[in-house]
């Protein structure tokens, strides 16, 4: 029952502070508050939690799959050859190009972007999308005076949808699958077709809400204009990724864990920019830079929640919690998958998956599908859904663009149902 407490007060204080203020700053240093008391969280746990501090080190050294320590580097070293491939100017050369071909018509520049961002986000991270794209989507809707809400939104569920496709597409995604010991090409295998019915569900839904306003004119504008490209490093940068995605897929043919192929072409891109920023600038702060930019604080907002979810366990609350959920019928899936939606926005996402991956039952399954499938469509429910969240709502009051929590909430609840709904109702046609 402590645990259970312990855990119910860290969620709720980490949630009221990812809502209210999820950072403080400390001179030039911000520090995140909800992963603070996430730790916080965890260190009560072990102190009153009758959880042995042996069981949690042996649950976070394990040599399988389900290491959260690998799930990490994995995630990280993923959003590190994005972080890199932004940095050389490729995610603003490719908006200016979106933008300049469909300058006359929104409706068409709607379409566009919303297809565009899915694209990328299949083969890169959905977090580095959001927080690159965002900016020239804002600077361009007030040059061409529209109402840049549906574009933005266009751009958030998007991305927030194809990043089912591939493992890599969300961290949420990397730790599901990966504690289930699921590979790059089975998930591909098992997600392509509830990934296209959650890709066009949720595009279908939202030209429904906007399509009056996409028929207003717009005022010729360039969003990117004077953004320097770095071809050499662009062009490496592609390679190492389209590299990684290839070794990836062959993972389980030539026996190398995902997050050691992650890491060794991390590193090799970061060696790369090193030596080319100390030959051509004579500087290596472009690659401090990238490098400040990883989203570090994943890893103790993550190993935090892995030890509270550890608690949980031990005292046999997530295998109850797990025995409520399943019916053993063909809708496992879709539970899973509005219950994982759900969770997402009172846990946030990463949490949410920490927890699920101990109240799935193992291999693949509807049930784990859906939960995939829910933590990625959860995350534009509400802003609280994901870290991108929080961080798209401050890039958009940056630009004095409002979105308020009820509106977003509308929306989101309006788009994230239908896209819930059909997609895992698909699980059932492959289960």
């Amino acid at each position: 029952m402590v645990a259970i407490i312990i855990a119910l007060v860290t969620v709720f204080g980490s949630s009221v502070c990812v809502l209210t203020k999820p950072y403080v700053s400390l001179g030039r240093i911000k520090i995140g508050l909800y992963w603070l008391i996430c730790l916080f969280g965890a260190i009560l746990m072990l102190l009153f939690g009758n959880l042995p501090l042996s069981f949690v080190v042996e649950k976070i050294t394990a040599s399988s799959s389900v290491n959260p320590i690998k799930i990490l580097v994995l995630f990280i070293c993923m959003t590190l050859l994005s972080i890199y491939l932004g940095d050389a100017g490729f995610f603003y050369l490719v908006a200016d190009k979106v933008f300049s071909r469909n300058k006359n018509s929104a409706l068409k520049l709607f379409f566009m972007l919303y297809l565009v961002v899915g694209i990328l986000t299949i083969f890169t991270s959905n977090d580095i999308i959001i927080l690159t794209l965002t900016p020239p989507i804002c600077i361009f809707c007030k040059r061409a005076k529209i109402s840049p809400i549906p574009f933005l939104l266009g751009e958030f569920v998007s991305a927030n949808t194809w990043s089912t496709m591939l493992i890599i597409g969300n961290p949420t995604n990397i730790y599901l699958a990966q504690s289930m010991g699921i590979s790059f090409a089975q998930y591909l295998s098992f997600m392509w077709l509830p990934s296209l019915i959650c890709g066009f569900t949720s595009l279908g839904v939202l030209f429904l809400i906007f399509r009056k306003s996409l028929t207003k004119p717009l005022t010729p504008s360039h969003s990117s204009k004077g953004t320097a490209i770095d071809k050499p490093r662009m062009i490496v940068a592609i390679c190492h990724l389209a590299v990684c995605l290839v070794m990836l897929a062959i993972c389980d043919v030539i026996g190398i864990e995902m997050w050691l192929v992650c890491l060794s072409l991390a590193l090799s891109l970061t060696v790369f920019n090193l030596v080319f920023g100390i030959i051509k600038e004579r500087s290596a702060l472009r690659v401090a830079l990238a490098l400040k930019k990883a989203p570090y604080e994943l890893i103790p907002f993550v190993l935090s929640m892995f030890v509270i979810v550890c608690g949980l366990n031990h005292c046999g609350f997530t295998k109850t919690l797990s025995s409520i959920l399943y019916t053993n019928t063909k809708f496992d899936g879709l539970i899973f998958g509005l219950a994982s939606g759900f969770s997402a926005n009172l846990l946030n996402n990463i949490p949410m998956s920490v927890l699920f991956s101990s109240i799935v039952k193992g291999g693949a399954s509807a049930s784990l599908f859906g939960s995939i499938i829910g933590s990625n469509v959860g995350a534009f429910i509400t802003p609280v859904g994901a870290l991108a969240g929080i961080m798209w709502t401050k890039i958009l009051s940056e630009y004095e663009i409002r979105l308020p929590f009820y509106k977003f909430l509308s929306y989101g609840v309006c788009v994230a149902i239908p896209t819930i709904i059909t997609s895992c109702l698909s699980l059932t046609l492959i289960f």
